[in-house]
């Protein structure tokens, strides 16, 4: 069972279907194994769902009001939305044949689910296939690079950042830490202006790793960039003071908001960007503390996205 031992968690399972009943009735068979499950009724209630709160578990119906199951799995998947190894089920009103059952491994969904649901199949197909997401999850967090750009994640741009600070106060050299958050100017103008600064919805995957492509390219080898959030990233570089760190930021994100000038690479949406920085100089006598300066970077990227006006680039302000 997945959620076995002293710190586990309830799964989330998450059934998008037009039936609030089917939702009911297995929640009532599920919730007291240890899994919490949530009802959507369209395409579009269950992809804000999973967009605000990735599920461990989803089944989906063959047809919902503003589209097909089979186009919402493979939406979920081609951008990134849930984790590879999340189980999708599709959800059939019939028993399904073997042409439904290839239709539904070929849209990205691990298995079909026959009228009427037989509770103790799907309960063992899930405690199986949701132990293995979860290890997997697991796997992927102890990792150290960002699967989805290449860049490092924010384990991993933490890990590489102790070792380039212990190297600046060893050379008596500064070091410095930038951070970018790059926004979709029409998804921005979509949020309403309430003073929120949590991020904005993320970029599709392609935007993102033409990001991180740009980062490489305007930043040196001894640059380490790390992809922190689902639209933050963030360089650290050394031999770098806090004036100097300004003007790597306005480079940055001048190198993300660049359009492409091949014909091979697709038109980027139109972005803008967030920057907060901050440099800091090592020395005998004072060693650099990676994780105060990420956190003072990261003061000043919040700020800078709070600031409605031109501000779009702050320097820590103790």
């Amino acid at each position: 069972m997945p959620t076995q031992g002293p710190t586990a968690r309830p799964v989330d399972l998450v059934i998008a279907s037009t039936h609030e009943w089917i939702s009911r009735s297995l929640a009532t068979i599920l919730a007291p194994h240890g899994y919490m499950v949530d009802g959507t009724f369209n395409r579009a209630h269950t992809l804000k769902r999973i967009r605000t709160n990735p599920p461990d578990a989803l089944i989906i119906e063959e047809q919902l009001p503003d589209g097909d199951g089979y186009a919402l799995c493979r939406e979920l998947i081609d951008e990134n939305l849930i984790s590879p190894s999340t189980p999708i089920f599709l959800a059939l009103s019939r028993s399904p044949t073997r042409r439904d059952r290839i239709a539904a491994l070929q849209a990205g969904a691990w298995a079909c689910l026959g009228e009427p649901v037989d509770a103790e199949e799907l309960m063992a197909m899930l405690d199986v296939y949701v132990q293995a997401k979860l290890d997997a999850d697991q796997a992927r967090s102890q990792g150290l690079v960002d699967e989805a750009t290449g860049v490092y994640n924010a384990r991993g741009l933490l890990r590489r950042a102790e070792e380039l600070a212990a190297s600046a106060t060893r050379r008596h050299v500064s070091v410095c830490c930038v951070l970018l958050a790059p926004e979709i100017e029409d998804a921005v103008a979509a949020v309403p202006s309430n003073g929120d600064t949590r991020d904005h919805p993320s970029p599709p995957l392609w935007v993102l790793r033409s990001i991180a492509t740009a980062l490489r390219t305007a930043t040196r080898h001894s640059d380490a960039i790390g992809r922190l959030s689902t639209n933050s990233f963030g360089v650290v570089a050394v031999d770098t003071n806090a004036a100097q760190a300004r003007q790597l930021a306005e480079r940055l994100g001048a190198a993300i908001v660049a359009r492409p000038s091949s014909a091979n690479v697709p038109p980027l949406p139109r972005l803008r960007v967030r920057a907060g920085y901050h440099g800091v100089a090592g020395g005998p006598e004072k060693s650099v503390d990676i994780a105060t300066l990420m956190s003072q970077a990261d003061s000043a990227l919040q700020r800078a996205r709070a600031d409605s006006g031109e501000g779009w680039i702050q320097g820590y302000a103790p």
